[in-house]
């Protein structure tokens, strides 16, 4: 068997040969090999693991006003920037390119909603927030021609490209592209803790410091809820707080997502891969670990130069074991939260969960088109009507996997909004005007199709058939 050192050497040697990527991307591809190789710790000490205080995860309700007259305003939104991670595809939804233009509501996309906020921002305080997108090679080409349709609006967009990583092969450790294989499978983009590095090496980060830019606002194109907030924008100014980690209250549906703790004097955070398997179930308990991250990410952009010049950006590595035409192969991914522990004053704010609305599957397309909400100058706005503060769980059967077979299932989208739970199945239609209230399963027996007729109410009901409804 070969040694870590020998395997590091040959890797080297081999990444050298690839022509398609940078300098940079060979250095941080390297780096990023040499440390999991060495097998650094990333388990975490449980007993050494403290729940942390209110200076350090910040209740948003405690949180200044913001300043009041539209000058002082202007100023705070002159120090922004935002980006978003547009770097996935709609493959889940069986959508082909970039996610950020599955149509979300009323005929608008994720990136239109986005830029008519901004819009709305700069329109409002005479400021000059820019977008920037972070894509992969998977989106860039189709973001390029997509971007062209705002080039009236009165806010500057710009692209760059996180770093394309070959993948490496598990028998040897060596890259796929270097066998032979050089289409896109040989490659894969290294998680969204790669935005600090890219956004320097992409000479973006420069370019904004010189606009005096202060912050930016980092958040997945396809969180709804990530909206510009001058509250926390002000706050991080007032304090000096050079990153901050927006969480929220966890409910049965996220004991997954990664949370934050106080650990030997530093806030940091902890997904469930770093939890030893004994203390699992305890990670998923919503009674010791109240909070998770949303990825909304305010960070300091003197703090990122700084930090990545001097490489200083260590984060928890999580592989991703994949197989391509039978080929084991393994991708090394970092993510953009674990790096809170390595800036200065870093903080969460515990915000309100209307700032988490991602929508990952056609179950959450149907909450965002439903009457549970309406859209106001680009921001998806709840309800009032709704008195309970979840929202319903809804569970969608493989027929409604695909945004066109979704849409295409439904003549109107079913009034929500005294529903509790959904689950739909089998060969099931959806005329127009349909009421749903309380727990409601529809599932059709193998080969019935099961038409919901238009109008009809439907109450804490299952329904199997026609003859149910």
């Amino acid at each position: 068997m070969a040694t870590a050192a020998e395997k590091l050497s040959a890797l080297k040697s081999a990444v050298a040969g690839l022509n398609e990527i940078s300098e940079n991307e060979k250095n941080g591809f390297i780096s990023l090999v040499g440390r999991y190789l060495s097998g650094e710790a990333q388990h975490v000490e449980w007993s050494k693991i403290q729940t942390p205080t209110d200076e350090v995860v910040v209740p948003y309700d405690t949180l200044a006003p913001t300043p009041e007259g539209s000058s002082e305003v202007k100023n705070l939104l002159d120090k922004l920037v935002v980006l978003k991670l547009n770097g996935g595809l709609g493959t889940t939804m069986g959508c082909t390119g970039p996610k950020s233009v599955i149509e979300v509501r009323d005929g608008l996309t994720f990136l239109d909603l986005i830029v008519i906020q901004i819009e709305n921002l700069n329109s409002k305080y005479g400021s000059n927030v820019p977008l920037l997108l972070m894509n992969s090679f998977n989106t860039h080409d189709d973001t390029q021609k997509i971007v062209e349709k705002y080039q009236n609006s009165n806010i500057e967009i710009h692209t760059f490209n996180q770093s394309q990583y070959p993948r490496l092969v598990v028998e040897d450790f060596l890259p796929l592209p270097s066998k032979g294989h050089t289409d896109k499978d040989g490659w894969y983009p290294p998680g969204h803790g790669d935005v600090f590095p890219s956004l320097l090496n992409s000479g973006k980060l420069d370019a904004l410091l010189s606009q005096g830019k202060e912050y930016v606002f980092v958040a997945n194109s396809d969180n709804l809820g990530a909206i510009v907030d001058l509250k926390i924008l002000n706050h991080l100014i007032q304090n000096k707080n050079e990153y901050c980690m927006e969480v929220t209250p966890k409910t049965l549906a996220d004991v997954k997502g990664g949370t934050l703790i106080s650990y030997e004097g530093r806030v940091q955070l902890l997904e469930i891969a770093q939890v030893p398997d004994e203390h699992v179930n305890e990670f998923k308990s919503i009674e010791k670990f109240k909070i998770f991250n949303t990825n909304n990410l305010w960070v300091n952009l003197n703090a990122v130069k700084r930090l990545v010049e001097a490489d200083a950006l260590k984060m928890e590595i999580i592989p991703n074991p994949k197989e391509v035409d039978g080929i084991k192969v393994l991708q090394l991914e970092t993510a953009a939260g674990a790096a809170i522990r390595f800036f200065d004053k870093a903080i969460g704010i515990n915000v309100p969960r209307s700032r988490f609305l991602p929508v990952k599957a056609t179950s959450d397309l149907l909450l965002v088109q439903s009457d549970l909400y309406t859209l106001e100058d680009g921001f998806v706005i709840r309800n009032k009507a709704r008195e309970n503060p979840e929202n319903p769980s809804i569970e969608l059967g493989p027929e409604f996997k695909k945004v066109s077979n979704f849409l295409g299932r439904f003549k109107s989208i079913p009034s929500i909004v005294e529903l509790d739970s959904l689950k739909v199945a089998g060969d099931v239609w959806f005329g127009a005007g349909v009421i749903l209230k309380g727990k409601v399963s529809i599932v059709s027996k193998p080969g019935v199709k099961l038409e919901v007729p238009d109008g009809v109410t439907i109450v804490d009901k299952e329904i199997n058939g026609p003859e149910d409804l």
